[in-house]
C-alpha cells in the first residue's frame, strides 16, 4: 500500500527521460509508429551509460524482459515474445541456439557499439521479415566519409551489487574514401545480491564482445562496407532455470554495397549479404542438487541478404525490398545416467530443421496534404521447413504419423496508416494485418522443458500460421516547453499457439508436472495503452515520465501470461554546463490479472528509487567523462510478473562508470 502512494504522481505523465527516447517529428516515424532509441549521446545523457541494452531497451513503453537471470533478458514488444516478434542487427536475420531462450539477439550487441535500437509496433516492423507484434533493429555506431580523423576512447566502470568489472576500448578513424570502427568490451560478474542482502546463486556470468565495420568509398557514389561482430559469453548462471551456460558464441559478418544515384527518381540502392552462427551449451554439472546430470548443447547457422530500393515519383516515396535467409538450427540433450552400468539417453531436441525463406516487401508514404501522410505496405513470403534428420523425423512420427520431412507455407502482412500533424497537434491511426509461421521449438521442439509452468513440450508440424489483426491509434501534442502523446494499440490473433496437457504422455525431464503438446486456440485478445509526457521546466531542469498498461486474453478468458500491469518510469533531470544529475522511479501495481493457466500467480507492487550524477572533465583534446550513481536506493526486496520463477532483482548497487575519449 505503502508504494502505491506514489503511484498518482506519475500517473499523467510518460516518457522517461533515461532511456532518451527521441520521437522524430518527421513523417516517417510517426507514420510507421517507430521508437528510437538513440546512442548519439550516450555519455553525457544516460543514466548508467555502461549499462546492458536490456537495461536500455526496457525504458521503451513498446518493450519489457523476461529476466532469467542477470544476463541475456528475452525482449517482449507489446508483451509478445520471441516467437512472435522480429529482432534483427542492421537488417540481419540471426536466430538463437537455445531451446530454452537463453541467448536472444540482444545479447550480441554492447552499448558501447549501438548507434539506435529501431522499435517497431506490429506491421510496422515487417520490412525485415514477418512479424505479429512488432519489430527491433539494432543498428550500430559507424563512422562517415569526411576529414581525416582518429578517435580514441576507453570505457571502465564498477557495480558493487554484483562485482561487476567493465573494461571496453573504441578506435575511429575516418578520411574523404575510408572509415572504420572498432569496438571491445569485457564484462565480468559475479553472483548479485537481492534487496535482503542475499546472495543469489549462478547469477554470474562472463561476456566479450568484439565489433569492426569498415567502409570504402569505390565511386563518387558507391559504398563498399564490410562488418563483424564476434560475441563469446562463458560461465553464464541462471538462476531461474535448472541449468547455466558454459558457452555463448556467435559470429556474425556481413558485406553491404550501397549505391546513391543522381536522380530524382532513384534514391537509392543497398544490397547487403550476411553469414551468421551461433553455438550454445547449457551446463549442470555446477549444480550440487542434480538428480541426473544433462548436456544440452544447440547451433544455429544463417545465410541471408536483402536488397533495399528506395525511389520516388511526385507525392510518393516507395521502398522495396527483396530479402532471404537459410537457416540450420540442430539442439541435442544427452542425459548421463548416474549409474554407469546404465545407458546414455539421446534425443534431438530440434532435429537438424532448415528453414528457407523468399520474401518481398513493398511500401509506399503518400503526401496526402500540407499536413498529413499516408503509409501503405504490403509484404508476401514463401516459407518452407525441412526436417534433414531421419533419427529426428522418427522420432516426431511417433506422435504424428503421417508427418512429412517438408512443409511450405505462404505468409502475408498488409498495413495502411494515417497521420496528421498541424501547429504542435498530432494524431494518427492504422490498421494492419499479419502472420508467421510456427517457430522451430513450436513446430519441430522434442521434449522441450518449460521451468516456468514445469511441463515438458512438444512440437506440432501441423500447426496453421498464426494472424494477427491490429489497430492503433495516437494523439499528441507538442510545444516549446511540453510534449505530451496517447497512443494505443490493440491486437487480435488468430490460431494463437499455446501448449495443451497431452494425457497418458510420461515426460522426459525429472520432476515436471507432465507432457504439453503445441496447439492452437482460436484466438487471443491484447490491448495496450501508453501516455508519455516530457516538461521542461527551466532552462536547467527536466521531467520526463511514462505510464503503460497491457492486458490481454485468450479466446477461453484467460489471462495471457507476462501482460505488464500498470507500470510507470519517471524521472527529473538537472543539467548545467558539466554537471548532470538525475533522480528517477519506476514500478509496477499489484500484478493481479496474472496468467494461472499458464503458470502465474500474483507479485506485488514495488516502487524503487535511482540517483546518479555526472560530469564533464576537459584535459585538452582529452576528455573524460565520470557518472556515479545508486539503484534501487532503499534495497527494496521486489520481483515482478517478469521475473522467470519469481526470481528477485538486484538490491541496492552503487557503480562509477568512466569514458576517456581523445
Amino acid at each position: 500500500m505503502k508504494n502505491l502512494i506514489f503511484l498518482p504522481c506519475f500517473a499523467l505523465f510518460s516518457l522517461n527521460i533515461n532511456a532518451q527516447l527521441q520521437l522524430d517529428s518527421g513523417n516517417i516515424h510517426h507514420i510507421q509508429e517507430v521508437i528510437v532509441i538513440s546512442t548519439a549521446k550516450l555519455s553525457a545523457k544516460e543514466n548508467k551509460p555502461l549499462g546492458s541494452i536490456d537495461e536500455y531497451l526496457q525504458k521503451s513503453a513498446k518493450v519489457d524482459m523476461i529476466k532469467r537471470g542477470a544476463y541475456a533478458w528475452e525482449p517482449l514488444i507489446n508483451g509478445l515474445p520471441t516467437e512472435r516478434t522480429l529482432v534483427t542487427i542492421d537488417g540481419m536475420r540471426i536466430f538463437g541456439a537455445c531451446t530454452d531462450k537463453m541467448d536472444p539477439i540482444t545479447s550480441y550487441v554492447e552499448i558501447s557499439n549501438l548507434q539506435e535500437a529501431e522499435i517497431s509496433s506490429g506491421q510496422g516492423g515487417a520490412c525485415h521479415g514477418n512479424t505479429i507484434g512488432g519489430a527491433i533493429d539494432l543498428k550500430r555506431n559507424k563512422s562517415v566519409f569526411g576529414k581525416e580523423q582518429w578517435n580514441f576512447n576507453l570505457n571502465t566502470g564498477f557495480e558493487t551489487v554484483n562485482s561487476q568489472k567493465i573494461f571496453g576500448t573504441g578506435v575511429k578513424y575516418k578520411s574523404a574514401k575510408f572509415y572504420s570502427d572498432v569496438n571491445f568490451m569485457l564484462r565480468d560478474a559475479e553472483n548479485y545480491k537481492a534487496g535482503n542482502n542475499q546472495e543469489i546463486p549462478y547469477s554470474q556470468f562472463k561476456k566479450m564482445n568484439i565489433s569492426a565495420i569498415s567502409g570504402a568509398k569505390i565511386a563518387e557514389n558507391k559504398l563498399l562496407e564490410a562488418s563483424i561482430i564476434y560475441d563469446k559469453a562463458t560461465d553464464v548462471g541462471y538462476p531461474a532455470l535448472p541449468m547455466d551456460v558454459s558457452l555463448a558464441e556467435a559470429l556474425i559478418t556481413s558485406l553491404k554495397f550501397q549505391v546513391l544515384p543522381q536522380s530524382d527518381f532513384l534514391k537509392s540502392w543497398e544490397t547487403k549479404i550476411y553469414f551468421n552462427t551461433v553455438t550454445h551449451r547449457m551446463d549442470d554439472t555446477k549444480r550440487p542438487e542434480t538428480q541426473i546430470h544433462m548436456d544440452m548443447p544447440g547451433w544455429s547457422t544463417t545465410v541471408g541478404y536483402y536488397s533495399q530500393l528506395k525511389f520516388a515519383a511526385k507525392q510518393h516515396n516507395f521502398l522495396l525490398n527483396g530479402t532471404g535467409y537459410y537457416n540450420k538450427s540442430r539442439a541435442e540433450m544427452t542425459m548421463y545416467p548416474n549409474d554407469k552400468s546404465e545407458r546414455l539417453m539421446f534425443m534431438l531436441t530440434w532435429p537438424e530443421v532448415r528453414t528457407l525463406s523468399q520474401a518481398v516487401f513493398l511500401e509506399d508514404k503518400f503526401k496526402v496534404s500540407e499536413n498529413s501522410n499516408l503509409k501503405i505496405s504490403a509484404s508476401a513470403t514463401l516459407h518452407q521447413n525441412k526436417v534433414e534428420s531421419d533419427f529426428g523425423l522418427s522420432s516426431l512420427q511417433i506422435f504424428y504419423p503421417e508427418m512429412n520431412a517438408e512443409k511450405t507455407r505462404f505468409l502475408k502482412s498488409l498495413a495502411a496508416n494515417y497521420n496528421f500533424e498541424k501547429n504542435g497537434f498530432e494524431a494518427g491511426f492504422g490498421l494492419g494485418y499479419g502472420d508467421r509461421a510456427p517457430s522451430v521449438s513450436e513446430g519441430y521442439g522434442f521434449y522441450l522443458f518449460n521451468s516456468f509452468e514445469k511441463y515438458d513440450y512438444i512440437g506440432n508440424p501441423s500447426l496453421r500460421n498464426e494472424s494477427s489483426l491490429e489497430a492503433n491509434a495516437f494523439l499528441g501534442v507538442k510545444q516549446k516547453n511540453y510534449k505530451l502523446k496517447l497512443a494505443s494499440s490493440y491486437f487480435k490473433i488468430s490460431n494463437y499457439i499455446v501448449g495443451n496437457i497431452v494425457q497418458g504422455l510420461v515426460p522426459m525431464t525429472i520432476g515436471a508436472r507432465g507432457v504439453k503438446k503445441y496447439s492452437a486456440l482460436e484466438n487471443a485478445d491484447i490491448f495496450n495503452i501508453s501516455l508519455n509526457a516530457d516538461f521542461q521546466l527551466s532552462e536547467l531542469i527536466n521531467w520526463n515520465s511514462q505510464i503503460v498498461y497491457l492486458r490481454g486474453k485468450d479466446s477461453e478468458g484467460e489471462n495471457l501470461p507476462f501482460m505488464s500491469p500498470l507500470s510507470y518510469q519517471s524521472s527529473l533531470r538537472f543539467e548545467r554546463n558539466r554537471f548532470s544529475s538525475e533522480v528517477s522511479v519506476f514500478g509496477n501495481s499489484k500484478h493481479r490479472n496474472f496468467a494461472a493457466k499458464y503458470g502465474e500467480n500474483e507479485t506485488p507492487a514495488y516502487f524503487i528509487v535511482n540517483l546518479n550524477a555526472g560530469y564533464n572533465f576537459n584535459f585538452g583534446k582529452t576528455k573524460l567523462f565520470a557518472k556515479a550513481g545508486v539503484e534501487n536506493l532503499f534495497n527494496r526486496y521486489y520481483t515482478s510478473y517478469a521475473d522467470w520463477n519469481h526470481l528477485p532483482r538486484p538490491g541496492r548497487n552503487f557503480y562509477l562508470n568512466l569514458n576517456f575519449s581523445l
